[in-house]
């Protein structure tokens, strides 16, 4: 099938993509939505235009689109960016997000295209050690959950931060998989990757227990 990938430059929407292209699926495009807006419903907003070098990377082309990040306008957004598109369908990286999918799946209806969601009500727990398996190398850039303090910024995911979110998972109850808005990643080597993305400046950006690294600059090595 010849399918479109939605892609943030994080883990999820990054082992959504390596699932179909392992499957043989022609990837003619990734797309990613850039959101106006720190608030976005659907999107990721710190260092979103890290996906030009996560595409360059891939050998993929990007194709990308402004959104409002206005609740439920930005859905239309995607739709229109979407409907030009010559594909048959769109994969996204949700794994439990009911509101993500639910939404995703209506707009591809409606524009007659199909909607993949290959991790989609997956084991969290085995998602994270497929990551680490298959040797991505994804840095944590954002985290907003209690449990959760500067130190995890800039720090990769690995069996011993796999182990202590885990833990946190036990203390607080926060999803070890982030989808619940706990943490944001950047996935800076992915097995598809014919370069790896290096961070050569990031400013930590902290208030109020929480914060995200602002990449400054990026190259691919």
């Amino acid at each position: 099938m010849r399918v479109a990938a939605l892609v943030t430059g994080g883990k999820d929407s990054a082992l959504a993509l390596y699932r179909v292209l392992k499957e043989g699926h022609e990837v003619a495009y990734l797309v990613t939505m850039i959101p106006q807006r720190d608030d976005s419903w659907m999107y990721h907003f710190p260092n979103i235009a890290l996906t030009d070098l996560f595409a360059e990377a891939s050998g993929i082309p990007l194709v990308k689109a402004e959104t409002s990040g206005v609740k439920e306008e930005e859905v239309e957004d995607l739709k229109r960016l979407l409907a030009e598109l010559d594909v048959d369908g769109v994969v996204s990286g949700a794994v439990f997000s009911e509101y993500q999918k639910s939404r995703i799946d209506r707009v591809c209806q409606e524009v007659g295209k199909k909607s993949v969601t290959p991790l989609w009500h997956e084991n969290p727990l085995r998602l994270m050690r497929e990551l680490i398996d298959l040797r991505f190398e994804v840095m944590i850039a954002g985290v907003y959950a209690y449990g959760l303090d500067q130190n995890w910024l800039g720090r990769r995911i690995d069996r011993s931060a796999l182990d202590e979110l885990v833990e946190l998972k036990r203390k607080y109850q926060i999803s070890i998989i982030g989808e619940g808005g706990e943490f944001e990643t950047l996935v800076l080597y992915a097995p598809y990757f014919r370069k790896r993305i290096q961070i050569v400046d990031a400013e930590v950006i902290w208030e109020n227990g929480s914060g995200y690294l602002s990449i400054k600059g990026a190259e691919l090595a």
